[in-house]
């Protein structure tokens, strides 16, 4: 089934009025337990979109999510695994943010990730919410082409020019029915340092979003906030699923990562007690 670009609701008017019918909403990033139990283990379909929205769509309706969440830090990985043409020219120059604007600005990495978003925003029966790294760890993701193996020629003032190449790249989404982008500003489980950067300091990116009337949030490590909006999201704990002693923090609304290691049957169970 084939829905309209129209203009859907934003994330902060889901979150007010979950679609599902919760009490709250939950927003779902259920790539590696569907991978586990629909996959079995396989690998993702990231090169076929219609095989990949097939995929996607049979985890949205066992999970009953308020949001499709489009992660496009897992699509760029893929697109951009051993692309040895586009890590020469991030490479061409050692300046800061250099590698990072030279990925946002390939043209080949741009239209299949433009192709891929728009048939899975065409597909999706839930309101598009697309994840990216924050723009700071997005620069210190891409830093090391440049040569530099530390983070400390890297400072909080950087992310106003990464986020300015981000918005740059973010105009290319404007024709899409997108209800709103979040920021993973996360410690990232490779141990990598980090250079704290708060969500306010992404002006340019907030003026694009705002523009185009998507909600914007960060993901941090405590809590998921919304720009310009008092809701506080709280992240379900992994043992929620495992275990039914496990407690939900309080919070306005949910982002749950489902462990790939959950049973089926007990993730059923965990999703009622959501209700």
């Amino acid at each position: 089934m084939t829905s309209t670009l129209t203009t859907p609701a934003t994330l902060a008017a889901v979150v007010a009025t979950p679609g599902s019918g919760r009490p709250k909403a939950v927003l779902f990033d259920h790539h590696e337990y569907a991978t586990s139990v629909i996959l079995r283990g396989g690998e993702v379909p990231w090169d076929n979109v219609t095989a990949y929205s097939a995929f996607f769509a049979q985890a949205q309706g066992l999970l009953r999510p308020d949001v499709a969440l489009l992660d496009l830090e897992r699509l760029y990985d893929h697109l951009t695994a051993g692309n040895s043409r586009l890590e020469a020219a991030m490479a061409g120059k050692s300046r800061t943010g250099y590698a990072l604007r030279t990925l946002l600005a390939d043209d080949d990495t741009n239209k299949a990730v433009l192709e891929f978003a728009t048939v899975f925003a065409q597909t999706a029966r839930q309101p598009v919410v697309l994840r990216i790294p924050s723009p700071m760890e997005w620069l210190i993701g891409t830093h090391r082409f440049g040569g530099a193996v530390s983070l400390s020629d890297l400072a909080a003032d950087d992310a106003e020019n990464a986020s300015m190449y981000v918005s740059d790249w973010l105009r290319s989404f404007a024709a899409l029915p997108v209800a709103g982008l979040l920021l993973d500003n996360r410690t990232p489980d490779d141990g990598h340092g980090r250079v704290p950067v708060a969500l306010e300091a992404y002006t340019p990116i907030a003026n694009v979003t705002s523009n185009y009337r998507w909600t914007l949030g960060q993901l941090d490590d405590a809590q998921v906030q919304l720009h310009a909006d008092t809701a506080v999201g709280g992240y379900i704990p992994a043992g929620f699923w495992l275990d039914t002693d496990v407690q939900l923090p309080p919070a306005d609304f949910y982002f749950a990562e489902i462990p790939s290691s959950a049973r089926p049957e007990d993730v059923l169970l965990r999703l009622d007690a959501l209700a």
